[in-house]
């Protein structure tokens, strides 16, 4: 099982959470959001790997935080409806790993972006499209994007871009019936094991949690995510 812990900006957070044998971290790149990792960084902030200004970086243990995390967790950029030359900068900035289109994003908008990433840019980088859902219908939705992404994450239909913090009626994932695999999100928080593990789809691939582990945005609570992290790994 995936465990993508989204909304860090923290350097020393991350390395933290990366203690924990997470999968992916999540960072947001919508402006809108209070987790937005911006290129103004104070000491301890999120440190972007701009080599040819590796002495003005931030270090953690004596190295920038990115060489320290290496190649794990996998690095996710989260957008919502950004342009693709934007993304595409982000990709390089950051070495992310996955692109997750948050927002209303078109076909043709995808198409473009991977014409754009692929080859020059990366070979390797994964695309994720978030699919708000209330009612199985909803997953209608997702047909048109099969092909052209990897993952789907679902999350709970609501009025606010960056999701409502709430859980979806995860009764109705039995309804989905495509190839694609997928990630749940919305209010999953440390009282929710069993229910993740009682997940049986053949698609299911993980989750993604955020508000419910934080101290503050952007800043996660170890001492929760340890237990929990845990507990789905048993």
């Amino acid at each position: 099982m995936i465990i993508k812990v989204c909304g860090m900006r923290v350097a020393e957070n991350i390395r933290q959470v990366k203690e924990l044998g997470v999968d992916w971290i999540g960072l947001v790149f919508c402006p809108e959001s209070p987790r937005y990792v911006t290129q103004v960084f104070a000491s301890g902030g999120f440190v972007p790997d701009y080599s040819s200004f590796e002495a003005e970086q931030p270090k953690l243990g004596g190295k920038p935080i990115f060489q320290y995390l290496d190649n794990h967790p996998k690095r996710v950029g989260v957008f919502v409806d950004d342009m693709p030359q934007t993304i595409v900068t982000k990709v390089a900035i950051y070495h992310l790993d996955y692109v997750q289109l948050h927002g209303e994003e078109s076909t043709v908008m995808i198409e473009n972006l991977k014409a754009t990433l692929y080859p020059d840019i990366s070979t390797n980088v994964k695309i994720i499209k978030t699919i708000p859902v209330e009612t199985a219908a909803d997953f209608g939705k997702c047909t048109p994007y099969v092909g052209l992404v990897d993952y789907f994450l679902f999350h709970n239909k609501c009025e606010q871009k960056g999701g409502s913090g709430e859980k979806f009626d995860w009764s109705i994932l039995g309804e989905y019936n495509l190839d694609v695999p997928f990630l749940i999100s919305g209010g999953i928080g440390p009282d929710d094991v069993e229910a993740v593990k009682a997940i049986s789809h053949p698609q299911f691939a993980g989750i993604d949690v955020n508000s419910k582990f934080e101290t503050e945005p952007a800043v996660k609570d170890v001492e929760k995510l340890k237990p929990f992290v845990e507990a789905l790994r048993a």
